[in-house]
Parts: C-alpha cells; structure tokens; sequence
C-alpha cells in the first residue's frame, strides 16, 4: 500500500508540472505501469514485466487491457489481452536480442471511451550507438560553411522590447543577418539590469521545432536573474512579434508533411534548408561574444528537442562553447529507419519513399550523432524512456557517442517534456561549472 502511495504521488507530481503529459491533468483515469527492474533496464535476453494498473477516481478497475509489443517506434510485434484483478494485472514485455527499447502500448475501454497508455524498457542500453556515419569530409564541410558565412561582416539591429523587460532584467529584440542574401534570425537577448562590462556568462538558447514566435520569451528570465547575458532565438527569419495566426498561415504553407523545413533541399549537402540554420549558431556566438558584457570565458548553449539538437551542434561547430546543456535531441541517427531500426526525430520514414540513397547521404553531414563526436564542452544531458518525438533510442545514441565531461539526469517516466524543476536545476548545473 505504502508503494502504491508513493507512485499515485509522484504520478499527481507530474500531472501538476507538466506540459506534455502521461497522465492528463484532470483526467478520471489514471495509469500506473511498474517494472520489474526498478530503473527500467534490462540486459539484452533478459525478459521484462510490468505490473499494470489503472484507476477511475482513485478506485481500482476490474477491466480487460488489450496491449502490444514492439520495438521502440517501430509496428507491433506482439499482442495481447490482460484482465484486472483489484485494477492489476502482470504483463509479460518479453525481450529483445540486441540492444535498444521495447514499448508496451495499452488501450483500455471504460464507459464507452478508449484510454491509453505505454511504456518503453531498455535493454544493455550502454551499448546502442548510431547507425549514421561521419563523411570524410564532414569537418571540412562545415568549415568552409563557416568561413564564407564569416566573409559577410557581422550585421544586426538591436532595438528595446519593453514588454519583456522587469525590474530585474532589460530585453532587446535582435535581427542578426546573415549573408548577402540578406536572410536572418531573430532573438530576444536578455540582461541582467545593470549588466557590467566584462562580467556575464553569455548563453544561446535555439528553438524546438516549428515555425512558430519565440515561445515565452521570458520562460527562463532567470538565467539573467542570475547573471548572465541569454539569447532566446528562432531560425526561420521571421519577427516574432508578428501575430500567432501569421504564423499559422505560414506554417500551414511551407511546413506541411510534405514540404517542411526539415525536408527542404535533402537531396544536397550544400542546399539543405538547415545549413543556414546550423551555421546561424555559429554567427549568434559571434554576436554575443562581440558584447563588451561578456566575460570573455563562458559561452553556454542551452535547448529541448530540436533546440537540443541545435545546442549539440553549435557545441561541435564552435570551440568557444564551455558548456553545453541538452533536453531529449532531435535530429539523431534520423536515417536509421532505412536499416530496420529505430530513428530520430523528424521520423523521415513516415513519408513514402523519401529515404533515397541521396537524401541518406545529406542527412549525415546534418546527423546530431556525428556532431556529438566533435563536443568537448562540458555537456549536461535528460532524456525520458516513453518519449515518442524524441525516443529514448536515439538519445542513448547520443549520449554513448559523446567522449567530453558529461552529466546525466534521466527521467523515464516523461514522454515529450521536462518539468520546471529539472530545467531549473540546469541552470544551477551551469551556474556551478562556470569558469
């Protein structure tokens, strides 16, 4: 009973706190899923079973659970039926035989209405490593992208945006532009008031994916709270001030299944809509280094899912970069469906005949898990087990790849999202390594 309490706890914990969510806030329903093995693991040939539990008000069911098995977001393998007894039942995962997850995906109907839940065990998950392949010419690519976008002078406007400034902190909008072409980005760029020269941290912090404004500009005012100079990006060129349904419009234009951003020129190393985009972190590092505040030491990169991705990849692209702080990174092993396993966001397989020798071959030079090989900043790394944007296979791609100082905060429950908590305590891991 004390056990049973303790989870109904934590799992209200996380209905409080979270944004994306495993058990929906002011749900009647509730899942419990409980593992054999208490950290969720497993080694390859090992079997796995979870103790099932769901409750309506609190109450425990007696229903029939239909589930399946597969590998991490691949079909099901398997499938089955469990009753609940006392609103429990045990369910057999079974194993797999070479390393990576398994998800056990439910769906129980109670009053006429489906409700689902999953869960995803791993299995000798310190040996899962990246399908993808570093080209031989990988870091020379890069570099000339770097030295011809250097070749256009350092270009922006900065001007006051009030709205977002306290009593504790100053806001400016940036436009930083780019090339000759005249494309840009966007940023908020946060001081702390009375910022001195010489004094601050400076931190970039790219976006999660979507053309979107910047979101919440002042979600994470507590970097300057604290000290130190932030940049909340996008990486479209579009002005975030422009209202939501502008955005909605060009969303729904260019960044459809068919046609997004992500998929834009990969059939070409060199005209991959996401070049400019990794080679504008290097240029946003350019402008907050430029600033008389910084102190000349600390350059931090900071984000979630594809900002994730953008700060792994600023990390390798620029030495400048001390630390390096990632949340659940997208674009990991993203080819890997094309060999039958487990790949990254954006889950390019799920359109028809798009994974071509070519695109394969782009795709490397823009990989995260080649990047990661080239980080040797201090890097701060959180991932969850159930998520399915960014799943706990390609994470654990990542994270075994990475050879510099590195910390983890591992989450199993979470799917798609980080508590305010946990990205609170990583500024603080950052305010502690400071140099």
């Amino acid at each position: 009973m004390k056990r049973l309490l303790t989870l109904l706890l934590a799992a209200m914990a996380v209905v409080m706190n979270a944004a994306a969510e495993n058990y929906p806030y002011r749900s009647d329903m509730l899942w419990v899923t409980v593992p054999d093995h208490a950290d969720w693991l497993y080694d390859k040939g090992e079997k796995a079973k979870v103790e099932v539990q769901l409750y309506r008000y609190g109450v425990p069911l007696d229903c029939t659970v239909t589930y399946e098995t597969a590998d991490d977001m691949m079909p099901a393998d398997g499938k089955g039926e469990a009753k609940l007894m006392g609103g429990r039942a045990v369910i057999d995962m079974g194993t797999r035989p070479t390393p990576g997850f398994r998800d056990l995906r439910l769906k129980a109907v109670v009053g006429g209405k489906t409700y689902k839940h999953h869960i995803k065990v791993g299995y000798s998950v310190g040996d899962i490593r990246p399908s993808a392949k570093e080209p031989a010419d990988f870091t020379a690519f890069w570099n000339k992208g770097i030295e011809e976008m250097r070749a256009f002078p350092l270009t922006y406007t900065k001007e006051k945006a009030d709205e977002y400034c306290t009593d504790k902190i100053d806001c400016y909008l940036v436009k930083l532009t780019l090339n000759k072409q005249r494309q840009a980005v966007y940023a908020y760029l946060f001081y702390p008031k009375g910022a001195q020269p010489g004094r601050h941290p400076v931190v970039l912090c790219p976006p999660g994916a979507g053309i979107k404004t910047i979101k919440e500009p002042l979600r994470h005012k507590y970097y300057a709270e604290n000290g130190c100079i932030r940049m909340e990006m996008e990486i479209h060129g579009i002005d975030p001030r422009l209202p939501k349904s502008a955005f909605d419009d060009i969303s729904r234009a260019f960044n459809s299944k068919e046609n997004g951003y992500l998929m834009n020129g990969l059939d070409s190393p060199s005209r991959y809509y996401m070049r400019r985009v990794y080679l504008s972190l290097v240029r946003c590092i350019d402008l907050l280094t430029s600033l008389p505040e910084w102190d000349g030491r600390n350059v931090i990169v900071q984000g979630g899912s594809q900002g994730g991705a953008l700060a792994i990849v600023a990390a390798a692209l620029d030495s400048r970069v001390t630390q390096c702080i990632v949340n659940h990174p997208a674009l990991a092993d993203m080819a890997a469906y094309a060999q039958g396993r487990t790949g990254g966001y954006p889950h390019l397989n799920r359109v028809s005949g798009l994974l071509t020798s070519d695109v394969i071959r782009t795709l490397a030079y823009y990989d995260v898990a080649n990047f990661a090989r080239h980080v040797t900043a201090d890097t701060y790394m959180t991932w969850g087990y159930n998520d399915d944007t960014c799943p706990p296979t390609t994470s654990y791609a990542v994270w075994n790849t990475l050879t510099c100082p590195k910390d983890s905060l591992i989450t199993p429950i979470n799917e798609h999202w980080t508590s305010d908590e946990t990205e609170r305590g990583q500024m603080e891991w950052m305010l502690s390594r400071l140099k």
